[in-house]
C-alpha cells in the first residue's frame, strides 16, 4: 500500500481493544500464535506500532512464559517503556528472563524517569549487571538517580532538561533548540542556571515566542518558580502540582542545583498510585498485592488482616456473652442486634473513609480537626435519631412491643454517635502516633462499633425489661 508520496505506507496495527475497551481474544490468539511460531515479522506488524499502556495491557494478557519470548522476538522494536504499564510482580519476571544485553539495550532508550522505574525494584546485583552494559555518562544518571529514597522526587524526575545561562538572548536560545539533537522529547519550559549549575529561574516556551530576539532570556524568567527538592516525598510533590496546576516542576538536590525536572505525567502515576494504596489499606490488603500475583502470594498478605478482625470479633463475642440470659428470654433481641451492629459498622466506614482520604492529601490536621470532629458527631446524632425513629416503628411493628422500639431506637442513637466519633477520632490519633491510618484504623473502628453496639443495645434492653 502507497502513501500520497507513492512510498509504501506502514502496515495499520491490529486494534487491540473493542468498542468497550476491552482486549479482543482473537487478537490475543493472534499475537500468541506469531510467538509460537517465532514470526518476528507478525509481531512488529500486530504489536510494533501499539502505544505503551496498550502493550502493557497485552503483555499482562499472556501467558507468563511467552512475555519475554514477545520481547526477545521484536528485538529493537519492543517499546521498553511498556514495561511501566504492567504489575511489579510481572516486570519482575520478565526482567529476570531477559538477558541483561536486552533490558541494557531498551533501557537506553527510555527517558530516565522510566528507566529507573524498571531498574529500582530489581536486586542490586542485577541492577549492577545492566547498568554495566550502558555508556558512562547514562550509567552515571541512572546511579544518581537510583540513590535517592523510594518514593522520593529523585526517583521520579527525567535527568534531561534544557538549562541555558541568564546572559543569553532568546535569539540564542531559540537557535539553541533548533540546532541541538538530543533535547529532550517533550518538554514545557526552559531552566536558567549559573555556571556551577545552581537554579535561578525558568520561562516558559510560549513567553519565549512572544518575545523579540535580543531580549535576554533573565529578563523573561520567573526567580521564584516553584521548585522540588530530590529528597521530597513523592505525595509532596504530587500535592504539589495539584494545588498550583503545574505542568513541570524543575528538581534541585543541595545548594539549589538543578538535576532534574518532573512533569505532569508522572504526577498522574503517583496519584493513581496513591489512590491505589489507600482503597486496598482500607480493605486490609497491602500495597503490593496485585492482580497478577499467585494464589499464595495474595493468602500470605492478607491473612495479617483477617485475623486481627477475628480478634476484633471475639471482643465483640465476649461483649454478647455478657448478655446470654438476656437473649434467652427475650430472643427478639438476638433477631434485632445484628442490624445494630451492622448500622453502626456501615456509619464508621463512611466517616472513616473520609477521614482517611483528607488526611492523605492534607485537607485534614491540626487546624481543623476539631472542627471536622463535631461536624461527623452532629451528623451521627442526627443520623442516629432518623433511624431510631425508622427501627424504633419496625420492631414495634415487627414484634407488638411498643418498649422494644424504644430500646432500639436508643442503641441506635448511641451507636451511629459513636460510630461517627470513632471513624474521625481513630485516623487522626493513629497518624499523630506515627501509624499509616488507611491500614490500622479498620480494626479499631469496627471494635468500637460492634462492640458499642452490642453493649448498648443488650445492655438498655436488659435493664429496661429487668431480664437479669
Amino acid at each position: 500500500m502507497l502513501d500520497q508520496q507513492g512510498t509504501a505506507a506502514a502496515p495499520m496495527p491490529e486494534p487491540l481493544r473493542d468498542e468497550d475497551g476491552v482486549i479482543r481474544e482473537d487478537y490475543v490468539a493472534r499475537v500468541v500464535d506469531a510467538v509460537r511460531r517465532k514470526d518476528s515479522e507478525s509481531l512488529r506488524t500486530l504489536v510494533g506500532a501499539l502505544h505503551e499502556a496498550d502493550a502493557g495491557a497485552l503483555i499482562e494478557a499472556l501467558e507468563p512464559d511467552m512475555r519475554p519470548q514477545l520481547i526477545e522476538l521484536m528485538g529493537r522494536d519492543f517499546d521498553f517503556s511498556a514495561l511501566t504499564e504492567v504489575d511489579d510482580s510481572v516486570r519482575e519476571e520478565i526482567l529476570d528472563e531477559l538477558e541483561p544485553e536486552t533490558v541494557a539495550e531498551g533501557v537506553r532508550e527510555l527517558d530516565s524517569d522510566d528507566a529507573v522505574y524498571i531498574l529500582e525494584d530489581l536486586p542490586r546485583e542485577d541492577q549492577e549487571e545492566i547498568l554495566e552494559q550502558l555508556p558512562a555518562t547514562e550509567r552515571i544518571a541512572l546511579e544518581q538517580s537510583l540513590l535517592y529514597p523510594e518514593n522520593s522526587a529523585g526517583r521520579r524526575m527525567q535527568t534531561d532538561f534544557i538549562a541555558v545561562p541568564p546572559d543569553w538572548s532568546v535569539g540564542q536560545t531559540i537557535d539553541h533548540l533548533r540546532e541541538t539533537d538530543d533535547l529532550p522529547e517533550r518538554f514545557y519550559e526552559i531552566y536558567i542556571v549559573d555556571a556551577a549549575g545552581k537554579f535561578l529561574g525558568a520561562v516558559p516556551l510560549d513567553r519565549i515566542m512572544r518575545s523579540k530576539r535580543p531580549v535576554r532570556i533573565a529578563d523573561l524568567m520567573d526567580p521564584d518558580r516553584r521548585r522540588v527538592r530530590a529528597t521530597q516525598d513523592q505525595e509532596d510533590v504530587a500535592r504539589l502540582f495539584e494545588r498550583y496546576n503545574l505542568v513541570a516542576a524543575p528538581v534541585v538536590a543541595d545548594g539549589d542545583r538543578l538535576v532534574g525536572v518532573i512533569t505532569f505525567d508522572d504526577v498522574v502515576d503517583v496519584l493513581q498510585e496513591e489512590a491505589e494504596e489507600d482503597i486496598k489499606a482500607l480493605g486490609g490488603i497491602t500495597r503490593d498485592e496485585e492482580l497478577s500475583d499467585s494464589v499464595w502470594t495474595i493468602v500470605r498478605s492478607r491473612f495479617p488482616w483477617l485475623f486481627a478482625n477475628l480478634m476484633t470479633a471475639l471482643i465483640s463475642a465476649w461483649v454478647i456473652r455478657q448478655f446470654s440470659g438476656s437473649i434467652e428470654k427475650m430472643v427478639a433481641l438476638a433477631v434485632l442486634m445484628p442490624i445494630v451492629a451492622s448500622m453502626g459498622g456501615n456509619a464508621g466506614t463512611q466517616t472513616m473513609t473520609v477521614a482517611v482520604r483528607a488526611l492523605a492529601t492534607r485537607d485534614l490536621g491540626d487546624a481543623n480537626s476539631w472542627r471536622v470532629v463535631r461536624r461527623e458527631f452532629l451528623v451521627g446524632v442526627l443520623n442516629g435519631l432518623g433511624f431510631a425513629i425508622i427501627m424504633g416503628a419496625i420492631a414495634v411493628a415487627w414484634f407488638q412491643v411498643t418498649e422494644l422500639g424504644i430500646v432500639l431506637g436508643l442503641a441506635m442513637i448511641c451507636v451511629l454517635c459513636a460510630a461517627a466519633l470513632g471513624g474521625i477520632i481513630i485516623p487522626i490519633g493513629l497518624i499523630r502516633m506515627g501509624a499509616d491510618p488507611a491500614i490500622a484504623s479498620g480494626p479499631f473502628v469496627t471494635t468500637v462499633t460492634d462492640v458499642v453496639a452490642f453493649a448498648s443495645f443488650l445492655g438498655i434492653a436488659t435493664m429496661w425489661f429487668g431480664l437479669r
